[in-house]
């Protein structure tokens, strides 16, 4: 039950925010909003306000904003509230809202965690040795924590590694803390790579920051993941990391996984998923934003808009294409989990 409540409310935020993006700018530029709908199939309850009707249906994988100008047979839609005869970056800002949102969504869980749970920072103890290092060919052993250099206090790992740096290769004397005593070793930093270092990992500890540094550090947080993301699927692309797909069932699993570690788990795979969703909706797939963004580039390029009954079954082909890939995937995640 826990499992099925707290992918019910992942799913919902995730999609929520990303429709709330579109929906947000394209009232925004002044179109006309039919629906705004969580989910697919029949619908549990709506209601209607300002000309738009806010549905919640039956199929919680899901959701999506109906404007007024997506289907070229639609008729008694004023111009200047139809999507289709909207400035180019009009379309393109609504259309690329959806994903943005789920980058915003990211980094908002992510400075939520580092304030009430901590940001994670190098400090000044010990957490790893590299073999044939100076460190390790002096002594130093994993747990020590470096509490001077030549005499002068460390109180943080910037402060230690500018002392490395400063050095230029010269001897230097390390007073650390181990078991309660305090003891000095002479160690020479090595240059590596146009870098001087001694050959240690740092432990990390959780800090608590601020509001600001919080944010701060919840976007550079995003930006890394994303990075990291797409690097990964270069590898994959390049047949340089394995194929490691998973679908919804597969999701659900590790949101449950996560509910039972407490809520920072939970937040902080609430905010990978959505870093992913926004990726994945920017890729060129029919069906997705990123395919939508591809017409609208193209239409700016060529001066000449795509015929919107051939992008519609372009889309409609697509979106067939994609949901068999899903119950695929679906079958191949039931099995690994059985």
């Amino acid at each position: 039950m826990t499992t099925a409540i707290a992918a019910i409310v992942i799913f919902g935020i995730l999609i929520f925010i990303h429709e709330l993006g579109h929906f947000a700018v394209a009232k925004r530029a002044g179109i006309l909003v039919h629906e705004f709908a969580l989910g697919f199939g029949p619908k549990l309850f709506s209601f209607k306000r300002d000309g738009t009707e806010y549905a919640l249906r039956a199929v919680p994988l899901g959701g999506f904003v109906r404007m007024a100008g997506m289907d070229p047979h639609e008729e008694d839609v004023e111009r200047h509230q139809s999507f289709q005869h909207k400035p180019l970056w009009q379309r393109m800002a609504v259309i690329f809202a959806g994903p943005f949102m789920n980058f915003v969504l990211a980094a908002v869980l992510f400075a939520v965690i580092f304030m009430f749970s901590g940001y994670p920072t190098a400090s000044t103890t010990v957490q790893d040795v590299l073999p044939e290092r100076p460190a390790a060919a002096a002594g130093i052993e994993p747990g020590d924590q470096i509490v001077a250099i030549d005499g002068r206090e460390i109180g943080s790992w910037d402060e230690l590694v500018a002392e490395i740096n400063a050095s230029a290769g010269t001897p230097l004397m390390f007073t650390v803390e181990r078991d309660g005593k305090t003891i000095d070793f002479t160690i020479t930093p090595e240059r590596v790579d146009d870098r001087i270092l001694i050959g240690i990992q740092p432990q990390a500890v959780m800090e608590r920051v601020g509001p600001v540094k919080a944010v701060t550090a919840g976007v550079e947080y995003t930006v890394r993941v994303t990075a990291l993301i797409v690097t990964i699927l270069g590898q994959i692309i390049t047949n340089q990391a394995p194929l490691d797909v998973g679908g919804p069932v597969r999701i659900v699993s590790e949101i449950g996984l996560a509910a039972e570690q407490g809520v920072v788990m939970l937040l902080q795979l609430a905010a990978f998923l959505s870093i992913n969703l926004g990726l994945f909706n920017l890729f060129p797939i029919p069906a997705l934003d990123g395919s939508r963004l591809m017409f609208l580039t193209w239409e700016g390029i060529t001066r000449r808009p795509v015929n919107p009954e051939k992008e519609n079954m372009f889309h409609f082909v697509g979106f067939a294409v994609l949901l068999m890939l899903i119950l695929v995937i679906t079958y191949n995640d039931i099995l690994q989990l059985l």
